[in-house]
Formats: C-alpha cells, sequence, structure tokens
C-alpha cells in the first residue's frame, strides 16, 4: 500500500493509497456519528476536521440485523452507529470527469455494507475509467423506524446525504458531479428505485440501474415500531426513552420481532409517509415525474431459489400436494382459489417447452414474479412511456452451488457486476472459470456504458433495444447474450388483474 497525495475536501483533508493504478479512499466520514441525540434524527452533514484523516481502512458498518443468509454468507464486522461512511475507487484524483456510479447495498434494509468485498469497486473503476462509489446507511429499526411526524426514513437520508457529499466533492477525486448514476441490489434495488421519489434527492443524481428491486409495498404502517418499543418495555412514542437503550439490545428485538413473522422479512423499510417519501414510486414513474432519468431495471430468472432451495417444504413438493400448497400460498397474497387455479394452469401450460414444470419450480417462478419481476414490469411499462433510454435484463446464468438447486437465483449477478468473482466464497457460488470471466466482462461493459451515455449498448453484445410495451425487450444475460421480445409475456399477463 503506498499512501497517496492528500485530499482537500470540503470538510477536511484525507489521505488514501494507491493500488494498482488506481487512488483508493477508504471509510471516509459524510456524517456525523448517528448518536445520542441523532440517533433516529436526519443525518448531519461531517463537521469539519483540522488534522489528516487516514482513509486507507474501512470504516465500521451499520448494525445488523440476522437473517438467514447470514449462513452462508458471515457476518459483517466491526458494527457500529458510528457507521456514515463511503469509499471511493478512481482510476486518478485528477480533473478529468469521469461518470460516477454510486452503489447502495442490499441486505433487505437490515443487513449488508458497502464494506462488503463484494462490492470492491477496484475492477469496476479500472476497466470503466469510472468513479466508484459505496456506502455504509443506517438498517433496520435504527434507519427506518416509523413515529408519524417524528422519524422516518433516516436510512433514506443518510443515503441523499452521500449523494450531496458526492456533488460537493467528487471532482476532487476525478469524477462528473453532472453525471452520476445510482445502482443497487435487492433493498439497494428498492432504495435506487424509491430515491427519484423523495423531493430532497432532485438532482443528485442523472441515472438508475435497478438490480432485483422487490415490490415496494405501499402500505404505511406502524405495527413494526410499536411492535418493538413494546418488547423493548417502551411506551408508544418515547423516542428520547428509546435512545437510552444499546444499539445491541435494539437489534436483539429487531430480530425476534423478524422470527415472529418470517414472511415480512422488509418490516423496517422506506415507507411512503406523505413528507420524506410523498408518493409511491410506481406512481410518480407513471406520472412522468422522472422522464429526464435514463432507466436500466432487471432481474434474475430465479431469484426465489435463494430463499426455497434449501426449504425442505418446498423441495418435497409432489404432484401430489403441489397444487395445494401453491393454491394455499397464493390465498395467502389475497388470491382466491379459482384465479389461483387459472394462474397456475397459465405458469405450467406456457413452461412445458423450456422450463421444468415439477410443483416446486411453479412455485418458486410464481414467487420471483410476485416479489420482483411483476413489479419490475410495471416500472418499465410506466417510464418507457416517457424516457426513451429504458431497458430491461433478465439474468438467466445459473449458479453451481448445491448442485445446481439455487438456479440464476437473487444475488447472482452481483459478482459478475463487480468482477468479484475471486472473492473468498463466490467461485462456488458464482463459478470462476473463463466462460463466467467472459460474462462478467460483458456485463461491467454494459453497466459502464449506460453510466457514461445512458445506453448500455457495446461491442461485446447484440443489440439491446429498448423497452416498450408493444415488444417488451430484455436482454437475456447467461452463457450468451440475447435480446428476446416478450419473454415469459403469459407468465406476466397472468397477474394484470391481480397486481
Amino acid at each position: 500500500m503506498n499512501k497517496m497525495v492528500v485530499i482537500e475536501t470540503k470538510s477536511g483533508k484525507i489521505q488514501g493509497y494507491k493500488e494498482k493504478g488506481l487512488d483508493i479512499f477508504k471509510g471516509v466520514p459524510y456524517g456525523e456519528p448517528p448518536i445520542g441525540d441523532l440517533r433516529f434524527s436526519p443525518p448531519v452533514a461531517k463537521r469539519n476536521w483540522d488534522d489528516i484523516l487516514d482513509t486507507t481502512k474501512y470504516g465500521s458498518c451499520a448494525f445488523q440485523g440476522y437473517t438467514q443468509l447470514e449462513e452462508l454468507t458471515g457476518k459483517l464486522k466491526p458494527e457500529s452507529e458510528d457507521c456514515l461512511t463511503l469509499n471511493i475507487w478512481t482510476p486518478a484524483a485528477d480533473n478529468n470527469k469521469r461518470p460516477v456510479m454510486f452503489w447502495i447495498h442490499g441486505g433487505a434494509f437490515i443487513m449488508g455494507s458497502g464494506i462488503d468485498p463484494m462490492y470492491n469497486g477496484s475492477t469496476l473503476a479500472q476497466r470503466g475509467d469510472i468513479v466508484v462509489v459505496t456506502i455504509n446507511y443506517r438498517l433496520g429499526a435504527l434507519g427506518y423506524l416509523y413515529i408519524p411526524g417524528v422519524t422516518a426514513n433516516v436510512g433514506q437520508l443518510d443515503q441523499i446525504l452521500a449523494l450531496e457529499w458526492v456533488q460537493e466533492n467528487i471532482e476532487l477525486f476525478g469524477g462528473d458531479p453532472s453525471n452520476v448514476t445510482i445502482f443497487g441490489e435487492s433493498a439497494g434495488g428498492y432504495a435506487v428505485v424509491a430515491l427519484p421519489a423523495i423531493p430532497a434527492a432532485k438532482g443528485l443524481f442523472h441515472r438508475v440501474i435497478a438490480q432485483s428491486a422487490p415490490a415496494i409495498d405501499p402500505k404505511v404502517t406502524k405495527k413494526p415500531t410499536k411492535r418493538l418499543m413494546r418488547m423493548l418495555g417502551i411506551q408508544k412514542g418515547d423516542l428520547n426513552a428509546l435512545r437510552e437503550i444499546s444499539p445491541e439490545k435494539i437489534i436483539e428485538a429487531q430480530n425476534k420481532l423478524l422470527a415472529e413473522d418470517p414472511t415480512n422479512l422488509l418490516a423496517f423499510r422506506p415507507l411512503i409517509d406523505g413528507d420524506t417519501l410523498p408518493i409511491h414510486p410506481l406512481k410518480a414513474f407513471q406520472n412522468g415525474n422522472f422522464g429526464n432519468i435514463e432507466f436500466m431495471i432487471g432481474t434474475n430468472l430465479d431469484e426465489a431459489k435463494l430463499f426455497t432451495a434449501l426449504s425442505p417444504e418446498i423441495s418435497k413438493m409432489g404432484d401430489a400436494d403441489g397444487e395445494k400448497l401453491l393454491v394455499g400460498f397464493l390465498s395467502r397474497l389475497g388470491i382466491d382459489m379459482n384465479k389461483s387455479k387459472v394462474m397456475i394452469d397459465t405458469y405450467r401450460k406456457a413452461r412445458e417447452s423450456e422450463f421444468s414444470t415439477e410443483p416446486k419450480e411453479i412455485m418458486n417462478a410464481i414467487i420471483t414474479d410476485y416479489v420482483f419481476r411483476i413489479s419490475t414490469i410495471k416500472l418499465l411499462e410506466a417510464q418507457s412511456t416517457h424516457q426513451k433510454n429504458t431497458y430491461n435484463y433478465l439474468f438467466t446464468w445459473p449458479s453451481p452451488a448445491f448442485d445446481g438447486k439455487l438456479g440464476a437465483c437473487h444475488a447472482l449477478e452481483i459478482p459478475f457486476v463487480f468482477n468479484t468473482l475471486d472473492v473468498p466464497g463466490m467461485a462456488d457460488f458464482a463459478g470462476k472459470n473463463p466462460e463466467t470471466e467472459a460474462i462478467s466482462k460483458k456485463i461491467m461493459d454494459a453497466w459502464i456504458a449506460f453510466a457514461r451515455t445512458g445506453n448500455p449498448n457495446h461491442d461485446g453484445i447484440p443489440k439491446w433495444t429498448p423497452y416498450d410495451i408493444e415488444k417488451r425487450s430484455t436482454m437475456l444475460i447467461g452463457k450468451e447474450f440475447e435480446v428476446a421480445e416478450k419473454f415469459l409475456d403469459k407468465e406476466r399477463a397472468a397477474w394484470d388483474d391481480i397486481i
């Protein structure tokens, strides 16, 4: 590690390091530690400092809630409330105005961090001659507690403060503040779809790439906050008392709350509170509010399998009990028995020529579409009528893990986007061979091209045509890259009068 020339940001001087032709800065504070009176409050910009700040190591990640995925991915450490930091990879801290790619991590808004090795921005920055930024923001109850008129969506406000920092400082790192693409996966995909609808974020970014964004729930609910406070023995709305509780105890109570209803993984999430987030993002997209924002969004073919493939109940589904379980699942979504049977039959007939029609495969397809793909299509339909540079992809490369049971599951595309296939565990999850390396390079080049121009096309792939309601063009990303029209369209149409 070679320490480099000091950069004087708007808040103070920082010193990063040079590595493999890049200038790298880690753990750069963009906000004051959200502790004491600042816990559950909107973030405050980092106050100026006098000394040179060493930014050669990652800062702490936000306090992490538990999900079963922790068993596969491990737990990120160290955790701290003092987590409002960002990381920068740039080819040079010079005067060249490079596109900026600003990554928001996923993790159901309760786990994850910009310090995860999977999100190392080195290869992406170097390959594209771009600036990559990753951030930490408050998670779980600490970021998404909801008391009307008191606290809401502070995790989203953290993201906005980090974007404001980029606007004020990124030129010092060779970046262009007038060309910022926000991109994220899962909860990060949810976040980058929600951010355009937050008034405070207006003008802070210019393009959006949403990867596997789950459907945004329009319901505003105070139940998780009320339940959490009861579990901690705190009276309704007593934020000051909650500020006296240790973050470890808050996370412990949060874990218990989520364990009571594992299906409500997004209990703590951005809410349409009428103030910070005044309108459902889909409605705002439909209204043409973001016609100036170029938009790329997609999903993975088998999203649900990350969560269901190892489920004993689903893996043992046979023909005899399969339909009963499917109908029961759909009834929990509020779909009556007759419509459920029609939908199941539609999926079975539509998929029989290309895919397995075993009950567990139909179940995975329906869950994938309900949680991810149909809401993605609704956003594409809305934005494509107002913005010609609107693109859709479907990632189809299957994971080799667990004898192929995961398929092209949720989160599988991430190490391809960042070319972090050599991170420990990724070779087993995604594969590490000439074929996966070639796929990764094509994906990186598409993401980079979109960040640079608003168009993902490049010489290494077939012509990627924009999305429209007539052709519904989708780039299928797998061993081969192929544009398909109206792919899985009968399944899509089955949801028309339901969602």
